[in-house]
């Protein structure tokens, strides 16, 4: 089967199951990717898995080429002051890329978290920064192996206490991780463009890319949630929109598609309606990469 440029999908729910819900749902949609949840993404259960389930799942994905990549809970905050938090979510990082193994994904995707305090006093930003690196750099050792999933880091849209909004604020993210060989980028466009980056403007996302690319090294951006926006650039308002309905527009997509960093990337949907049945958003997509 030869390998797409830009395997195009979205998150699918799990319903009845990984196969008869998950992998059911994206033949249907005819997804070349998948994004999942393996549990509650607003709790801290950690669901375990069925391993006959788990192996049914992971062989109808490579039968199908189906590239699948596992989504870490919303609450996962690995910044947060709070220690039971913190905790959590150390535990729920580890556990999803055990799920991420079992499941056959090539890599979780994790939000890079706050240091949630209100009053932002002097150096709670860095102290944040220090609880990140202790948590993710001895997990980040146990998936040193190539063929393991890789970690890959989700900037925010800039509200609250963020510890990374937008492309800028990677630099010292990774440095914090010592730019560690297997934790990656996740480029959320709605987030990018909410927390600055001129995605709306001719040129402006193949500038966003080329940063992207400068800061976490060639070959670090792996995955696209490719997203339009619901309110104007630097909003720093987390609303996402269906594509080319928003303020960010087609032309992002475009050059994204065209983008010699971006060859191999799959690209994820989170737009409103994108895993229903007769959305087009998903051929849309197609059909812009046939350009």
């Amino acid at each position: 089967m030869t390998a797409l440029r830009n395997p195009v999908g979205t998150h699918v729910k799990v319903g009845p199951g990984l196969v008869k819900g998950t992998l059911k749902g994206a033949r249907e949609l005819g997804l070349e990717a998948l994004q999942v949840f393996t549990g509650n993404p607003r709790g801290w259960a950690l669901s375990a898995g069925r391993p006959a389930e788990d192996a049914a799942f992971r062989e109808g994905c490579a039968e199908s080429g189906i590239r699948v990549v596992v989504h870490a809970p919303y609450l996962v905050n690995l910044g947060s002051p709070t220690p039971l938090t913190y905790e959590r979510s150390v535990a729920s990082v580890a556990h999803n890329l055990l799920r991420a193994v079992a499941i056959g994904a090539e890599a979780v995707v994790v939000h890079t978290g706050s240091y949630v305090d209100p009053t932002g006093g002097p150096g709670l930003h860095e102290a944040a920064l220090r609880r990140v690196r202790e948590a993710l750099l001895p997990i980040l050792d146990t998936i040193d192996d190539p063929r393991m999933p890789w970690l890959l880091l989700e900037p925010t849209a800039g509200q609250g206490r963020s510890l990374c909004a937008g492309v800028e604020d990677l630099a010292a993210y990774l440095d914090a991780l010592d730019h560690h060989p297997k934790a990656g980028v996740c480029l959320d466009t709605c987030h990018a463009f909410a927390a600055g980056a001129p995605l709306d403007e001719q040129g402006g996302t193949t500038r966003t890319v080329d940063r992207v690319v400068e800061i976490a090294g060639p070959g670090m951006l792996r995955l696209v949630h490719l997203n339009d926006s619901q309110d104007p650039r630097g909003s720093m308002r987390d609303r996402h929109e269906r594509l080319g309905q928003g303020h960010i527009g087609l032309g992002a997509v475009e050059e994204l598609l065209r983008h010699p960093a971006t060859d191999g990337v799959p690209f994820i949907l989170e737009t409103p309606g994108s895993r229903d049945p007769g959305s087009d958003q998903i051929a849309l997509v197609k059909r812009l990469r046939q350009w």
